[in-house]
């Protein structure tokens, strides 16, 4: 008698295959299935309901797509004044317009708002992406947050318990008071969800205004000494560590790579990244 699974097609779904060969995240991979972009074998397909293998050829918008390159994971100061999405419908600078040119095509891992900034994760691979965004992943996000008044304890505790803001159920957070400058306060805050605006809505719902916020960490992965608008690619070995991935090539430069933040001119969409304008020397490998 047959295994249940012995009649299941060979391969991997098409838009797995396109994400992990840079085309596109996963989801945005097959909205161009969809609108007809894609061929496999010369014949142009509309539904991502289609598995291939390393036999079949695939095109997008008659071009063969790269071979897929191994999950590559890489740290990114942002800086405050950048969206994190590929385009922005109010023309608004994004992150996209000052990485370095010698960068693959990568997606972020979550996003930080325009007024944020802090580490952001980026990655070559869409499966590598909905790993790290899984709320089962439950790691934890830590941000430095400065506010305006004279938090008490008292005050903070209702976000300690989880709190309810336009009806949406936030979970607990940790939220430690450091020190008061001032008339403002700096907090450490961790949470695990990371959702819309999440820890600018429920300082508010406490009567704190936030000013400043800076994401410091994200599960093992740490903005340490990183300047705003650096990179730094993590080393495989510890993306697979972490990630519990199998890499043919566990090796990686974890080198930074500077950025050019001037922004002195606002790319619109599907404008061509700066150059970087300053180089500064690669530290060692770690």
């Amino acid at each position: 008698m047959s295994s249940p699974t012995s009649n299941a097609p060979a391969g991997d779904r098409i838009a797995k295959v396109l994400s992990r060969a840079g085309v596109a995240s996963r989801r945005e991979a097959e909205r161009m299935i969809e609108a007809g972009r894609v061929a496999v074998n010369g014949n142009q397909i509309t539904s991502p309901a289609l598995n291939v293998t390393q036999k079949d050829r695939i095109t997008v918008d008659g071009q063969d797509i790269a071979a897929p390159e191994p999950p590559r994971l890489w740290l990114f100061h942002k800086p405050t004044g950048l969206v994190s999405t590929d385009h922005d419908e109010k023309g608004r600078d994004t992150i996209y317009s000052v990485l370095p040119d010698d960068l693959p095509r990568v997606m972020s891992v979550g996003r930080l708002d325009l007024n944020s900034e802090g580490l952001l994760l980026l990655t070559n691979d869409g499966g590598v992406k909905r790993k790290l965004e899984l709320p089962s992943t439950g790691w934890l996000r830590r941000y430095r947050v400065r506010v305006n008044g004279r938090p008490t304890d008292d005050q903070l505790e209702p976000l300690r318990k989880g709190i309810t803001v336009d009806g949406e159920n936030f979970q607990p957070m940790s939220v430690t008071l450091d020190r008061q400058q001032g008339a403002n306060a700096w907090l450490t805050i961790g949470l695990r969800e990371g959702r819309n605006r999440e820890i600018r809505r429920a300082m508010a719902a406490v009567d704190l205004s936030v000013n400043r916020l800076i994401r410091i960490s994200y599960g093992p992965f740490q903005l340490g000494d990183l300047k705003s608008g650096e990179v730094e690619e993590v080393r495989r070995k510890l993306v697979r560590d972490q990630l519990g991935l199998e890499l043919e090539d566990p090796s990686g430069t974890a080198q930074k790579k500077p950025t050019n933040v001037a922004r002195k001119r606002k790319p619109g969409p599907g404008h061509p990244r700066q150059k970087p304008t300053s180089k500064r020397p690669s530290r060692k490998q770690r």
